[in-house]
């Protein structure tokens, strides 16, 4: 008896012989086929701002965007989470920070190495206090006129509206947007004050009124 294996080679010879040469049919077209009318975006797009357009609405939005801007340049967003202090707190901030890669030069000298300590106060001093208020206290902003008005602080606002202030105060506002000054000496409440002590910061967070007094 012939091996399996072999018999494979001679079925499909016989096969071949047997059935014909290939015929190919057309089978017809089964559905509908329909043509790509997907619209062009661009155009869609430049229709959508020619309509805005004709009917005012562009204008319409620009006005409102602008109204927006002009509002949060005259009241900034408040910087939250801070509250006014109820009690008087002092600590003091080490500016000191540590290189991290070599600096250098226009030349490509190093100036300062990786690992070096350096105090930014040791050149440039904080030569005015910076005082962080509520601008909407008016008891703060008398306060800071009071207190620092002959040292020509910087007066950060954490609220309030700066430019109105600057008018009505005749002296020049800052504003600590999204309190990122807040957050990175640790400030919780205000008024906040801000002095060079030698070569760190002390910063004490001022208790305006005094905490009422606790039953004996």
């Amino acid at each position: 008896m012939r091996p399996a294996s072999s018999l494979f080679p001679v079925l499909a010879l016989a096969l071949c012989a047997t059935g014909g040469p290939a015929n190919a049919r057309d089978y017809g077209q089964h559905g509908a086929v329909w043509g790509i009318a997907e619209p062009d975006l661009l155009e869609q797009i430049h229709s959508r701002l020619t309509r805005l357009e004709a009917s005012g609405e562009t204008a319409r939005l620009n006005a409102a965007l602008q109204r927006r801007t002009e509002a949060k340049v005259q009241r900034p967003d408040p910087v939250p989470g801070l509250t006014a202090a109820s009690a008087t707190r002092t600590w003091t901030f080490d500016p000191t920070i540590t290189v991290s890669a070599d600096i250098r030069d226009a030349r490509g000298t190093v100036i300062i190495a990786r690992g070096t300590r350096v105090n930014p106060l040791d050149t440039v001093p904080l030569r005015s206090p910076l005082v962080f208020l509520d601008g909407d206290d008016p008891a703060a902003l008398d306060w800071a006129a009071t207190t620092f008005g002959k040292r020509r602080p910087k007066v950060i606002l954490v609220s309030g509206a700066p430019l109105a202030l600057m008018k009505a105060r005749q002296m020049r506002f800052y504003f600590d947007q999204g309190g990122t000054l807040v957050r990175h000496f640790g400030i919780r409440a205000v008024p906040a004050v801000i002095e060079q002590k030698g070569r760190v910061l002390q910063i004490t967070e001022q208790a305006l009124k005094a905490a009422p007094a606790r039953a004996s």
